[in-house]
């Protein structure tokens, strides 16, 4: 990503009036808040200060990078502004502040945002570009300046990393032994002064000639983390950081240990003290052992979509969290007021209505993720496209479910990063065009083809084909034809073949007067979200702390029959939550046959039990069914760290 696209000229201020550091916040926080890159500025100045608080980002010569990343923030962007004369800001030292660089940043910044941040972090600690920057007089200037710093970084990285391989390549060869140091940089927030430390200590590094190795720990996680081969060559070890880093690894290596600024502004003091062997033996304490030896190599695009997904889930999460409890909610209410009443009326439906937006919201912000802003539209509308919930609004029978979501969210990112190389040549002067006009029209274009044409057809049919079978086998083998129901209704949890076996039930429902596979399939939904309820509460240490919120949700989505509050678990982790939940209500189903139990209601879960036929079998097949896939998940599933890295 281009850094000038971030840099943008509507928000710089070239002239700052503000003579002392809060008002050069305030005014700085109110032109963010006039170009509508963020719609609190309460909120996101709050956020600033409590930065400041924890250090100041006056981090000398002349430079200031204040910085925050909260709900407030719309699009990431970095505001430039210049004092001619300069101001107190409570820089390192002590000298008034001259050029500063306000970083706004989403909740949900994806990579490619926080990797261009990084790299304009990266660039700051060039004193020939600082020294032109204070010269500047236009917005023009500021941009291209940036450009040409970029692209002369950018040669200069390749050619340090071929000078690099020769000189080890020589090393070896003359059995010279260049000092060999470890680092790792980190700051709270992870946007900037992680970074700027990375590479003041790589140009100390590189000026007296030591190989280093350095691991940032930012807001797009961990990179170029050391291996323990990695430390164990090492002749030393710096620390600049300014949260907790993983210690234990570090036993017994001479290390120094210090705040992230000093990793910007005394790298040459660092690497001079531990190459001279001026750093004390770490010990790790008791309990503090080393949590992870991979080198960030392995697996690099399982990562890469991993966190994709877990983008879509998180924004996807709120929805599923509120609609679900509101519509549980209805049905613990039908019981006492009927189901025509309005009470019940508006809460089903206002728990329907968050429901409409599960697929589209987990689809557009996967696509986000993967493509940036321009992916989010694209990807929102062939979520909805995908989204049964959606059906009845445009009137069809074609849709995918939240799998279909989940391919238009990835097809929606990638198509806009082809995009964006097929029109990377274009002229400067019709840049405008690309994010208002071609994008937007040609991604949704291509999307809206590929699902109406391709990809809704397609499980529409394995959606027809499965009811053609269940319809053949008729009620000759109820407790087989209860087992496949049931199972039926944890492998897509709202997709087509959820939707197969429910309208197979609802039709002998309607047909026969009978509640017996509606009692199959509603166990056989329920099962999923119990089923990760236990999982989370018995297992907590293999879950993220999102999952084990959401896992405390679905002990009241799980008894409501509300089975997609399983797709993100599901989403996260397909095979392990989709095997063991298709286990269990698959046993559940056929359980509710096999004790002839019947349910004459289309919904409710556990709270129509009154209305159940031997409904002491109904609760125990959904305990069981529950049970038997919750264990299974929380014995099957790996290790948290594992599951992040698979």
């Amino acid at each position: 990503m281009d850094i000038r696209e971030l840099l943008l000229k509507d928000v710089m201020i070239m002239d700052l009036k503000a003579k002392n550091k809060n008002d050069a916040i305030d005014e700085m926080v109110h032109k963010y808040f006039e170009q509508g890159v963020i719609d609190d500025e309460s909120l996101y100045k709050a956020d600033i200060l409590k930065r400041e608080q924890e250090s100041t980002t006056g981090i000398g010569d002349g430079i200031a990078m204040p910085h925050a990343k909260d709900k407030a923030v719309k699009r990431a962007t970095v505001l430039f502004a210049k004092s001619e004369q300069g101001l107190d800001f409570d820089a390192l030292d002590g000298k008034p502040v001259q050029l500063f660089f306000m970083i706004a940043a989403p909740e949900g910044a994806n990579n490619t945002h926080l990797q261009a941040l990084a790299a304009l972090s990266s660039l700051l600690i060039n004193p020939d570009l600082v020294a032109k920057l204070k010269q500047t007089k236009t917005p023009d200037e500021v941009q291209q300046l940036f450009g040409d710093a970029q692209s002369a970084k950018e040669a200069q990285d390749a050619a340090d990393e071929k000078a690099e391989a020769a000189k080890k390549a020589t090393d070896v060869q003359t059995a010279e032994k260049r000092p060999y140091i470890v680092a790792v940089s980190a700051c709270p927030n992870g946007i900037a002064h992680t970074y700027m430390a990375e590479a003041a200590l790589i140009k100390s590094a590189k000026e007296k000639n030591i190989e280093i190795k350095v691991e940032t720990n930012g807001s797009e996680g961990v990179k170029h983390r050391l291996t323990s081969a990695d430390i164990a060559r090492a002749d030393g070890v710096v620390i600049t950081a300014d949260k907790k880093v993983d210690m234990g690894r570090f036993n017994g290596k001479k290390l120094l240990n210090r705040p992230v600024i000093d990793g910007i502004n005394k790298s040459d003091d660092l690497l001079d003290k531990i190459t001279a062997g001026n750093a004390s033996v770490y010990h790790a304490a008791a309990g503090d052992e080393p949590t992870s030896d991979d080198d960030g190599q392995k697996g690099g695009l399982w990562n890469e979509i991993y966190k994709d997904l877990m983008n879509g889930v998180s924004h996807m999460l709120p929805f599923v969290v509120g609609g679900g409890i509101i519509m549980a909610f209805s049905f613990i209410l039908e019981r006492f007021v009927g189901s025509g009443s309005i009470y019940f009326t508006f809460f089903n439906q206002l728990g329907n209505y968050a429901f409409a937006f599960l697929v589209p919201m987990l689809a557009g912000y996967i696509a986000e993720s993967i493509g940036d802003l321009p992916a989010l539209m694209p990807g929102v509308v062939g979520g909805f496209m995908a989204n049964t919930a959606a059906a009845n609004i445009v009137k069809t029978t074609s849709v995918s479910g939240f799998i279909g979501g989940l391919l238009a969210g990835f097809l929606a990112g990638i198509v806009v990063n082809w995009l964006k190389k097929v029109f990377k040549n274009m002229p400067k002067s019709l840049e405008g065009l690309k994010p208002m006009l071609l994008y937007p029209i040609l991604s949704l274009l291509i999307v809206g083809v590929a699902m109406f044409f391709i990809i809704n057809p397609i499980f529409a049919a394995v959606n027809a084909w499965i009811t053609h079978v269940l319809n053949g086998m008729g009620t000759g083998n109820e407790v087989l034809l209860g087992t496949i129901v049931g199972g039926m209704m944890a492998i897509d949890m709202g997709g087509p073949f959820n939707k197969a076996a429910y309208t197979f039930a609802i039709a002998a429902y309607t047909s026969t007067g009978s509640g017996k596979l509606m009692a199959a399939v509603m166990v056989g939904g329920m099962v999923p979200p119990l089923a990760t309820a236990i999982a989370t509460t018995f297992w907590p240490k293999k879950f993220t702390e999102q999952e084990r919120q959401a896992g405390i949700s679905n002990w009241v989505l799980g008894i409501s029959f509300i089975t997609e509050g399983a797709i993100p678990f599901a989403t996260a982790d397909p095979l392990h939550v989709i095997v063991s939940s298709v286990i269990g209500a698959a046993i559940g189903g056929g359980l509710t046959q096999f004790w002839h139990v019947s349910v004459p209601a289309p919904h409710g879960g556990l709270w129509v039990t009154p209305l159940a036929s031997h409904w002491y079998f109904y609760i125990l097949a959904v305990v069981i069914g529950a049970v038997v896939a919750g264990v299974i998940l929380g014995i099957w599933r790996p290790a948290k760290k594992q599951t992040e890295k698979a």
